[in-house]
């Protein structure tokens, strides 16, 4: 099986057919390693040090549906017709894409089949599709910082489960614990912020 930068390389890059493209055609190319390979394609853009605007929020709900599914038990994903014809600026992928595979073949230098009975075992899938759903809501939420960190996690955690390694899905989830205690810092400091300044304000107004 080709690695994912091979893949990535041939399809966006070597043989390009449009001027865009779909979920559906990288449906096409992921074949039986699906979820793996669109947890690591749908958080890349915001994983990224400059993460490429607009991505966050769409690509944050496609995780969502997608980690739920797998916790469900699903092997292979549903997703709506009208997401899957979704067309994507094939300049912007390529643009987050050219930053990203360097990033992906040096974790495909460290990648291999290793404590597979983890990626493979629905307690696995469990826990792996509960830690993508929470990174995804934070991907989702329009607070600077919230977005970036959940979504290596679920990059680190996708990967994994693409090659059925065990140990960097692990390291993935421990980035996924990370980023959820990042994100809750951030809105506790910004709910306490904003209770401060209201009630600094009723006091000087009363």
């Amino acid at each position: 099986m080709d690695k994912l930068s091979d893949e990535l390389q041939r399809h966006f890059f070597d043989e390009v057919e449009s001027e865009t493209v779909t979920l559906n055609r990288i449906l096409v190319i992921a074949g039986e390693r699906v979820f793996g390979f669109l947890f690591v394609l749908l958080a890349l853009p915001s994983a990224l040090p400059i993460p490429a605007p607009g991505f966050a929020m769409p690509f944050g709900v496609v995780l969502f549906v997608l980690a739920v599914q797998l916790m469900a038990g699903r092997r292979k994903p549903w997703l709506p017709d009208r997401l899957k014809q979704y067309p994507l600026e094939l300049k912007q992928v390529q643009g987050f894409l050219k930053t990203g595979l360097p990033w992906l073949k040096r974790i495909e230098a460290l990648s291999r089949p290793r404590m597979g009975w983890f990626c493979k075992s629905y307690p696995g899938r469990m826990l792996m599709g509960a830690a993508i759903a929470l990174m995804a809501i934070s991907m989702m939420i329009p607070i600077p910082l919230t977005n970036t960190l959940p979504a290596i996690g679920i990059f680190i955690v996708g990967f994994g489960l693409l090659d059925d390694d065990g140990f960097i899905t692990l390291a993935g989830l421990v980035v996924c614990l990370m980023g959820a205690l990042l994100t809750t810092s951030i809105l506790v400091f910004g709910y306490t912020a904003v209770r401060a300044t209201i009630d600094a304000v009723k006091g000087f107004v009363f």
